[in-house]
């Protein structure tokens, strides 16, 4: 089945744009930087605002059901074709990609103030932002994998952007290691292993795109729900489930999903309105978007007898594993932005968590709701957070939570957003938009039926937990306590410690706002996303909703152990964090260090599990071993050794045994061609 499509031809129209203007404003600013770098940075915004609006003209067609599909001829001998989907998902994530970019490039104009490759910036933020729009917007898997390609560039040349690797541009603590391996990562080093990594998942994605159009002939999204032929062959052949989980390993790479995730903690080398970017409303989000995507076609295969149950398995675990994994380190690191960034791909976690569950359940709806609340929820508070941290590092002149402390005073506003925000992020109850998404999280996990309900959900309550920790941990190091000595002594040196520029502070107030504002109302706000995917999803993929369920028991009295878990996962969280961070009734180092349980989890968590490090033997080291050896005893040995003074000597000696022949008796001539002679017969013989 398909949604009705109601567009006119000036609707069509604006669904092109929102990615096609980014793409423009990206070829027109390397002109205009030549004459005027100021200039660059208004048409930056103004094109990331027209994007933006071009999208909300379409959410009210959206909010009423329907969807634009428009479709140009592009590859004309594979009669393949371009399109744009602006379905209910895809206008949503682009209005959700849209604004809060045009939020972050408000807030460029003042962080990158002054900074020599502001034209480079520029360029390379709008072709971020065009590609990941043509992501959402693309209507078949080339096209979208078009995007992808283009966002992975882009991200690639931003986390690299500060390419002189400059020491203050370095992520980590110089001098630590984890089983030999340097924890302390320069921009250039950064970008590489982030572009290797991410370009793992996307080779996985790519066969499993080409797996499928094998046998169906089209990579349209449509056209692979309206027809479902391809489906059963693959799956006699056992190749359904394994194309799907193929097109997830690009989502994993992206999104920073186990064992993919080693990346993103790096990629705090970039501008922080780089990691704003990336790890709030764009790149990681990708990956989500994507299993939202070709999560219902897998689940709306069912229908027809073609399960694929095993996906949705691997996608539930990926996500929880993930959600915990990140959260523990999150608990230690020193560093402000790599504390936001083990929260962005554990909150990711979540969201796959969510996706996964829903197709293990009978209320798809459920779980599919959830993981995309979460989704919109997450990336106005975390853009907030990392706009909000980009601040600090801006008037501190430090990375290190430490180097902070006291700033309750002197920034004032920061203060604020960053609690508002935070609460989001840790789920506070009844006021904030993360805790009705993790709520309904949980709900969805809990009422789902699976077999791997109740270990998923103990892992989704343990995370909430800790995420409540680490954010109060955070707030309570940066803004609590006394000055540290580093911000004495940039008093002592002249340096006034005061509120960040306008520029700055307005965009993270306006999402820090939104994130309580949108909580006051976080259960309608629910409901109606709730109500809209239901009848998105029944009718583009004809997944039948039980209405009357999801109205007794989803949306119309919230579940009480879901309820439950969320307060005592916040109280107890918060609880912790105010103990050690905000109250300061427990010393934290002397805790840890107080018994060698405690110092040991410390340790393990603070070395990231030890993953990266296995991580850079597995894949670097050992290969650069081998590699060194190989040059070593073969080239060196076998090679040089071998073929030049061996290949040598064996000249040298045959022609002295040629020489030996030559005695100047015909006779003996005789008897060696003779000889010769017998041997070639004997050869045609045989």
């Amino acid at each position: 089945m398909a949604t009705e499509v109601i567009a006119t031809e000036g609707e069509a129209i604006y669904a092109w744009m929102i990615w096609i203007l980014p793409f423009i404003a990206a070829l027109i600013i390397p002109a205009v930087g030549k004459f005027s770098k100021i200039s660059t940075g208004r048409i930056a915004v103004g094109f990331a605002a027209m994007s933006a609006i071009s999208a909300a003209v379409l959410l009210p067609m959206a909010l009423d059901g329907h969807e634009i599909h428009d479709q140009i001829d592009w590859i004309s001998a594979l009669g393949l074709k371009a399109g744009v989907l602006a379905d209910p998902l895809s206008i949503i994530m682009a209005n959700v990609v849209g604004w809060i970019s045009f939020l972050i490039m408000c807030y460029s104009t003042g962080y990158m103030k002054g900074d020599r490759d502001i034209v480079r910036f520029w360029f390379w933020m709008m072709f971020f932002i065009g590609s990941m729009q043509l992501i959402v917007l693309s209507d078949n898997l080339l096209q979208l994998f078009f995007g992808w390609e283009g966002v992975g560039l882009a991200s690639y040349a931003l986390i690299s952007f500060w390419y002189r690797d400059k020491k203050k541009h370095h992520v980590g603590q110089e001098g630590r290691s984890a089983l030999g391996v340097m924890e302390y990562f320069s921009p250039t080093h950064a970008g590489m292993k982030a572009f290797i990594m991410t370009k793992v998942g996307d080779i996985m994605m790519l066969a499993g795109m080409f797996l499928i159009f094998a046998f169906a002939g089209t990579f349209g999204l449509r056209e692979l729900v309206n027809e479902t032929g391809w489906a059963v062959e693959m799956s006699a052949q056992g190749l359904l489930v394994p194309a799907f989980v193929l097109l997830f390993g690009g989502a994993m790479g992206k999104s920073a999903q186990f064992p993919l995730n080693e990346w993103l903690l790096e990629a705090m080398t970039g501008p922080t309105a780089v990691s704003a970017l990336i790890h709030a409303a764009t790149m990681v989000k990708a990956g989500v978007f994507l299993v939202a995507r070709i999560g219902p076609i897998v689940f709306a295969l069912a229908a027809a007898g073609i399960l694929a149950d095993q996906f949705f398995e691997i996608v539930a675990w990926v996500g929880a594993i993930t959600a915990l994994l990140l959260a523990t380190q999150g608990m230690v690191n020193p560093e402000i932005k790599k504390v936001l960034a083990y929260s962005t791909g554990s909150q990711i976690g979540y969201m796959m968590m969510a996706l996964g569950v829903a197709g293990l359940s009978q209320q798809y709806v459920d779980g599919y709701t959830a993981g995309f609340f979460h989704l919109i929820s997450h990336a106005m508070f975390k853009a907030s957070l990392f706009m909000a941290a980009g601040s600090l590092l801006h008037v501190v002149g430090s990375r290190f939570m430490t180097d902070m402390g006291g700033l309750k005073k002197q920034m004032k506003k920061t203060y604020a957003f960053m609690w508002a925000a935070g609460l989001g992020l840790m789920g506070a109850p009844f006021i904030t938009t993360g805790f009705w998404s993790k709520d309904a999280i949980f709900a969805a996990v809990y009422e789902s039926g699976s077999e791997w309900a109740l270990p998923i959900f103990l892992i989704a309550v343990l995370t909430a937990v800790i995420t409540a920790f680490y954010t109060t941990r955070m707030i309570g190091m940066v803004f609590f306590g006394k000055n540290s000595k580093h911000i004495e002594k940039m008093e002592s040196e002249g340096h006034h410690i005061h509120e960040a520029p306008k520029s700055m502070w307005i965009p993270y107030g306006i999402l820090a706002v939104l994130t309580i504002g949108i909580g006051l109302v976080g259960l309608s706000a629910e409901e109606g996303i709730h109500h809209l995917f239901g009848e998105y999803l029944e009718h583009s993929f004809g997944i039948h909703v039980a209405h009357e369920v999801a109205k007794s028991e989803f949306l119309g009295g919230l579940n009480p152990i879901a309820l439950g878990a969320s307060l005592i996962a916040f109280a107890t969280g918060f609880g912790l964090g105010y103990i050690f961070y905000i109250g300061r009734w427990v010393d934290p180092a002397k805790f840890v260090n107080s018994n060698i349980v405690f110092y040991s989890m410390h340790k393990l968590f603070l070395n990231r599990w030890y993953l990266n490090a296995v991580v850079y033997w597995g894949f670097v080291i050992a290969p650069l071993w081998v590699a060194r050896g190989i040059w070593r005893y073969f080239e060196r040995t076998a090679i040089d050794t071998g073929m030049n003074i061996g290949f040598e000597k064996a000249v040298g000696w045959s022609a002295k045994v040629v020489q030996g022949t030559q005695t100047g008796v015909s006779q003996s001539y005789l008897y060696i061609f003779g000889a010769g002679l017998l041997f070639v017969v004997l050869i045609l013989l045989l």
